[in-house]
């Protein structure tokens, strides 16, 4: 009975959001646009490079390498391999969804449990520095200073769910927390037996690495642009309006402007439009920061739904994950309000005090909506020649 509910569900919901595609071809066309132009500008173009240089890193031993000096660290406190080490590092580098891709390449190579790797991914699949700064402080808000604030608040609370994740599963896995040092003899062992087992030419392994990430680049984009036009239609169906209603009485009982819940409910579909909104809202700043880093730190259903997509390939389940962003879009705007006065009045009385990352994430942001077109364009091209060749 319950199967035949879900169906009927998700049936009428396609078909309703088709009538509405059909009914509103403009809107529509306008949402694809603005989806496809993030996706080509700017998610492209960031995340390639490290997608390829992940690839590479893995099929060289490097991550192997990388894995046997971080057990000691990695082990006690998340209850993960050394090498989520380097899967958290590339994932506040890059940002969304790199987290989740490298931790279901880690599971496909065998190297963690399915336990661990979703412990993994619940806290290494975050906002980079670059869109925090770059798109959110200086970008929607035209306020450097904020950046520093909404980054400590976004990582910090990603920390604290890290170790809360630790928890998970330990009742489905037998221990393995047992003691460990670093040891470079190990290390490059690690990375010399890692590089004889995959015996592929580097030729092979760099084509490899830019068709894998190729792929998953395309499918990303894709679920920008469904979710781009999907909250358009919901708009326009007035489905937003009525949640709205909800979300101001719990904004009231919270003392938070009420003029936040529509930016609120874009940014639980979508994490750049729910920013943008939130920026252009008649509230007070510190309310605008809270909404932002609670929609930061849920991430979106649109990059969820990217992550639910890569976890797939893999026994990693979701619901951990799920959990994890709904404990950190709760844990955020606490920190944004405990560090309101410290990390933002205070550098504010001090004229001129301009973080120091925010500037160069600005200029690179604004080089990537510059060129960010022209690299899609022949990286594209690029792995349509090694899908001829491969063909």
């Amino acid at each position: 009975m319950r199967s035949k509910i879900q169906t009927v569900l998700m049936a009428g919901t396609i078909s309703l959001l088709t009538a509405s595609l059909i009914t509103n071809p403009q809107a529509c066309l306008e949402a694809s646009v603005r989806g496809l132009d993030m996706w080509w500008k700017v998610v492209f173009p960031s995340l390639l490079p490290f997608f390829i240089a992940s690839e590479l890193l893995i099929g060289l031993g490097v991550v192997n390498f990388i894995g046997v000096l971080l057990e000691p660290f990695m082990r006690p406190l998340f209850r993960v391999p050394g090498t989520g080490g380097f899967v958290w590092a590339m994932g506040m580098a890059s940002g969304f969804p790199s987290g989740a891709k490298l931790s279901a390449r880690l599971r496909q190579t065998k190297q963690m449990t399915q336990i661990e790797a979703e412990r993994l991914v619940s806290f290494t699949n975050s906002s980079n520095p670059l869109f925090i700064f770059g798109a959110v402080s200086v970008g929607f808000f035209a306020n450097a200073k904020l950046g520093i604030l909404l980054a400590a608040a976004h990582y910090i609370s990603n920390l604290l769910v890290g170790l809360m994740m630790r928890f998970h599963g330990h009742k489905e896995e037998a221990s393995r927390d047992k003691k460990q040092t670093a040891s470079l003899q190990k290390a490059f062992s690690a990375l010399h037996r890692k590089r004889l087992e995959d015996t592929r030419p580097i030729g092979k392994m760099i084509g490899d690495a830019i068709s894998s990430s190729v792929q998953t680049l395309l499918m990303i984009g894709g679920f920008i642009i469904l979710f781009s036009v999907l909250n358009k239609m919901l708009s326009i169906i007035q489905f937003t309006t009525l949640f709205s209603y909800g979300i101001e009485y719990i904004l009231h009982t919270l003392h938070v402007s009420t003029s936040l819940s529509a930016p609120i409910l874009a940014g639980i579909f979508e994490i750049t439009l729910g920013n943008q909104l939130t920026s252009q809202a008649q509230a007070p700043l510190l309310h605008q920061a809270m909404i932002a880093s609670f929609i930061l730190a849920f991430s979106g259903l649109s990059v969820q739904a990217q992550v639910a997509s890569i976890l797939a390939e893999t026994d990693i389940r979701f619901k951990p994950y799920f959990i994890a962003r709904v404990v950190q879009s709760l844990i955020a705007p606490i920190l944004t309000l405990i560090l309101w006065k410290p990390l933002y009045e205070k550098q504010s009385t001090h004229i001129g005090a301009i973080p120091v990352v925010a500037q160069p994430a600005a200029d690179t942001w604004h080089v990537l909506y510059t060129y960010g077109p022209a690299m899609t364009l022949f990286c594209l091209y690029v792995y349509v020649l090694l899908l001829v060749r491969k063909i």
